[in-house]
């Protein structure tokens, strides 16, 4: 594989596309591990979709030679430090998305920091000490673990819309 900065942003949205793909079908084929493996598949996607996005962001820092080309972070690329040391027109949308709350670019940073986050039990009110301290609990109710199949699928489509608007932008002619 060529050593250029662009490959390996197009080979981490493929593998996120992978994740996807496997995602899709274990929810179709319902075996008994589905939530487990649409979990794990989820968990790539973002794994993926974040090295993307890095790799994205090391192609505009090398472009314009910053400091923050060798940054191992997003968060030490897309911050206003970094913008307001090195202005350019593709940090300065992606700062604007970043901290946009309702952006694509937002929530996927957000979805990938949760993923470092331990698992927290839900609040319960304090009960009455008479009632059975057994209780049942169904797996179903998992509740909210994560961003569904189609917000990481329209997070990858907006990734890859622009990764390839920027390098149109940074093409030397």
């Amino acid at each position: 594989m060529a050593k250029e900065l662009y490959t390996r942003t197009n080979q981490k949205v493929f593998f996120a596309g992978l994740a996807l793909e496997a995602w899709r079908k274990a929810e179709a084929g319902n075996p008994f591990n589905a939530p487990a493996v649409v979990q794990a598949e989820r968990e790539a996607a973002l794994f993926h979709l974040y090295g993307a996005l890095l790799g994205l962001c090391h192609e505009v820092a090398g472009y314009y030679r910053t400091s923050t080309q060798n940054a191992a972070r997003v968060e030490a690329i897309i911050c206003r430090e970094a913008l307001d040391s090195a202005p350019s027109p593709e940090l300065a949308e992606l700062v604007e998305l970043a901290e946009h709350p309702q952006s694509w670019l937002s929530e996927l940073l957000t979805a990938y920091a949760a993923l470092f986050q331990p698992p927290k039990a839900p609040a319960k009110p304090k009960t009455d000490p008479r009632v059975p301290v057994i209780e049942v609990v169904a797996v179903e109710e998992a509740g909210d673990i994560g961003p569904s199949l189609d917000d990481i699928k329209r997070w990858r489509a907006s990734l890859k819309e622009l990764a390839l608007r920027f390098r149109q932008s940074m093409t030397e002619w």
